[in-house]
């Protein structure tokens, strides 16, 4: 995510507190409750989000996690083609004996 998305989510969600505040008082609340409901709600989506991101980091579940996953997927599917028969041959017999090993 680059700087610009942070900073227009941040005032998106500047803008949300504000309107829910605006509904809230058109909806008949005094200033005050209005205000305090606005902050629940910022306060309550901040602690969802937060634990959504501690599920996904806790399950690696990251994009940067996938990036490195896919990354390494990538590198290791190029050494296969580049392997010559004999190698893959050598290979699949070591993993062979490791499966009768273990």
């Amino acid at each position: 995510m680059r700087r610009i998305d942070i900073i227009g989510i941040g005032f998106g969600i500047f803008a949300a507190g504000g309107l829910a505040y605006l509904i809230l008082q058109a909806a008949g609340l005094n200033s005050l409750e209005a205000g305090i409901w606005s902050q629940v709600f910022l306060v309550g989506g901040l602690v969802g989000w937060l634990l959504t991101y501690l599920f996904r980091a806790l399950t690696k579940n990251l994009t940067y996690n996938q990036q490195v996953k896919d990354y390494e997927d990538a590198v290791f599917q190029k050494r296969l083609e580049e392997m010559t028969s004999e190698e893959l041959a050598q290979l699949q017999a070591e993993i062979e004996q490791e499966k009768g090993n273990g």
